[in-house]
């Protein structure tokens, strides 16, 4: 316990100072706006629900083609549905976030492109103005298997393999209905790799399976659960840049008490969005991911086939444009 109580003291300096620097990015991007256009906190009673879907698309045709290249045909859709609740000093968030894209090159077989599913609750009791004490739950996986490139035969992940499960108790910063930064000192971090050929493989982070004397691989041996004792940190924000540009960023940091603490977990989504009109929108999204158990392909002698495996920092960006709704 000892031991424990000396990381968290070390670690949450540093994770709160990087941050600070983080969260200040946006705020100093949009400083130019004026302070009479700050949000108020959040004081309305009862329920309040809605979402948004979007259908992104592209398509290039091409006929002989003197340059070359590929006819292709790509869709990406997003669904975002949300429940918020304010009873006295209690509140209570819910939200599902669904991503799927599909991407159809040439006369290659129809290949994903990206899928997503994120579930996200949290309970929060108001003790000042600005302050909650909030216990929060976020799970992430994906809907469909994904295969290799290279070998269409070979199982890279699918539903709840993996799938990343967080709980945590903490203080919750809500100054206004745009920023939140929530601050945990107590939480589980649980890893799911439900399918066993991955989990003796070792795939994300779980222990891999036993092998035997000659080197041979015990099939059924691999670990299908990993548990993790950390902080966590949470920064929210969402702002309007302009008439009908949004801007809205979330980043999470995860550290293992126990196992290397300093090599801190990164989950950094960014998505600035334009509204044309009522129903056609395009938008820019990034996501950085950084996991110094996660082991990911690598291609170290640039022949365009992985030949190994390391830690890296993981990057997507995707720029759609394409019909949204909003309910």
């Amino acid at each position: 316990m000892k031991r424990l109580l000396r990381a968290g003291r070390q670690l949450l300096p540093r994770m709160v100072g990087g941050v600070v620097c983080l969260s200040l990015l946006p705020a100093l991007a949009l400083a130019q706006t004026s302070e009479n256009s700050a949000a108020a906190p959040d004081t309305v009673q009862g329920w309040r629900r809605g979402g948004v879907g979007t259908l992104n698309f592209s398509q290039v045709s091409l006929s002989n083609w003197a340059p070359g290249g590929q006819s292709s045909l790509s869709l990406l859709g997003i669904g975002n549905v949300f429940l918020h609740n304010r009873r006295g000093h209690n509140t209570f968030d819910t939200s599902l976030d669904v991503v799927y894209g599909s991407l159809k090159a040439g006369k290659a077989r129809i290949r994903k492109s990206d899928d997503r599913l994120e579930l996200n609750a949290k309970y929060g009791r108001q003790f000042t103005k600005v302050l909650y004490y909030a216990a929060q739950a976020n799970v992430k996986t994906q809907l469909t298997p994904t295969t290799a490139l290279e070998k269409p035969d070979s199982l890279l992940s699918r539903f709840f393999a993996p799938a990343y499960i967080l709980t945590s108790i903490g203080i919750d910063y809500k100054p206004n209905d745009q920023l939140s930064v929530f601050l945990s000192p107590i939480t589980g971090k649980f890893t799911v790799v439900a399918d066993q050929t991955l989990a003796d493989a070792g795939a994300f982070g779980v222990e891999p399976a036993e092998r035997t004397a000659d080197g041979q691989v015990v099939r059924g041996t691999g670990q299908r659960f990993r548990q993790e004792l950390g902080a966590y940190l949470n920064v929210k924000y969402r702002r309007p840049i302009w008439e009908n540009v949004t801007f809205q960023s979330k980043l999470d940091l995860f550290s293992n008490y126990l196992h290397s603490p300093g090599n801190i977990d990164v989950n950094w989504e960014t998505l600035v969005s334009f509204k044309v009109n009522r129903f056609i929108s395009s938008s820019i999204a990034t996501t950085l991911v950084y996991d110094d158990d996660v082991l990911t392909p690598v291609d170290r002698n640039d022949d365009g086939v992985p030949d190994s495996r390391g830690r890296r920092v993981q990057f997507k960006e995707t720029l759609g444009i394409g019909l949204t709704y909003r309910f």
